[in-house]
């Protein structure tokens, strides 16, 4: 019993996700003494679901083996409807696959929805001890993954809110490696040909919205958007509601024209949208590459700068922060916005 109660203790510890699945891996596998325990999440949609590893513990490893959040769905194995993994994802119940060795999946709850499966492999079936003592760990996990999420999202839309962006942005962007020629004044640089990106966007008018429908179609419109943007970037880009009409993207891509290509297209897929009531509604977009040993708070101005300029000169339109200033004209006080009414 002591060694459960350290276990858990040790597992809600945690406020970050990735050590959190790595400390679940970790509370089974000593208290179970298995082969393998496998934490894996199903990511994408329809038919193009994959099985992401966030963690793995095998034999007398103390270190975790798993997929890196930004890697693309073709390289992780596809889900294969029927097999017993999937079984036990879809249909939310343990599955066993007799062996030797044998392996146990039990669906992973995140807040209120199954996400993926926990693979046990051991030499000898699980007894029925052995299965609540994993459905017990489970559900302790699942309600403290329950509270981690409605600390780390907003309310209304379901994005991630912005008290999350600054610990995302500094994780992610961590590998990023000095080019050998690093330009400080926010041209394009060299370096890595896979680099972050960050855009901010504004929905344009939106006060008249509010004023003319009343809040609780604005509400609408805000969560609808937020649809929009779930169906509009790839499954491991960051989405995040920062208050008001503001949002803003994380993202990771081969370089400038494939982060245009990406915020057009949500440009785009938001002005062909009817909005119940409303109608067309558009956004300003503006977005910045982030830049080796960048803060959060210097690439979100870059894009910030970006967005004013886009909305200052005619909005509905996406604006690079590095052409901007390629072109001279972005003022860094951003004197020539006047009197312009931004919203």
């Amino acid at each position: 019993m002591i060694g459960f109660a350290d276990q858990i203790a040790e597992l809600t510890s945690y406020r970050d996700r990735d050590q959190l699945d790595v400390a679940l891996a970790s509370a089974l596998k000593d208290l179970l003494q298995p082969r393998s325990v496998t934490i894996q999440r199903c990511v994408g949609e329809g038919d193009e679901r994959h099985w992401l590893t966030r963690a793995r513990l095998s034999g007398n490893s103390s270190v975790a083996t798993f997929d890196g959040s930004w890697t693309e769905l073709h390289m992780l194995p596809k889900l294969v409807p029927g097999d017993p993994r999937s079984l036990s994802y879809s249909e939310q119940r343990m599955v066993l696959r007799p062996g030797p060795p044998h392996l146990t999946y039990f669906p992973l709850y995140g807040g209120d929805a199954v996400v993926g499966v926990i693979e046990i492999e051991t030499e000898a079936a699980p007894d029925e001890n052995a299965q609540r003592t994993v459905q017990g760990v489970l559900r302790i996990y699942q309600n403290f993954e329950r509270l981690l999420h409605y600390s780390e999202r907003d309310s209304l839309t379901g994005l991630l809110n912005r008290k999350t962006f600054d610990e995302t942005f500094l994780k992610a962007t961590a590998d990023l490696e000095l080019p050998p020629e690093h330009l400080s004044d926010g041209r394009r640089v060299g370096g890595s040909p896979c680099g972050y990106w960050i855009g901010v966007i504004d929905i344009d008018h939106f006060k008249r919205v509010n004023d003319r429908f009343g809040h609780l179609i604005g509400d609408e419109v805000l969560l609808l958007l937020s649809r929009l943007m779930g169906r509009s970037f790839r499954i491991h880009d960051r989405l995040y509601r920062f208050g008001g009409e503001e949002f803003l993207v994380l993202m990771r891509c081969h370089g400038e024209d494939d982060a245009a290509q990406a915020f057009e297209r949500f440009r785009s897929n938001t002005e062909l949208f009817q909005f119940p009531q409303v109608g067309t509604v558009t956004v300003s977009v503006g977005f910045t590459a982030v830049r080796p040993a960048d803060t959060p708070s210097g690439a979100f101005e870059r894009a910030d700068k970006a967005v004013y300029h886009a909305k200052a000169n005619g909005r509905n339109q996406v604006c690079s922060h590095a052409d901007l200033l390629a072109s001279g004209v972005l003022v860094e006080n951003n004197a020539k916005l006047g009197d312009v009414e931004l919203f």
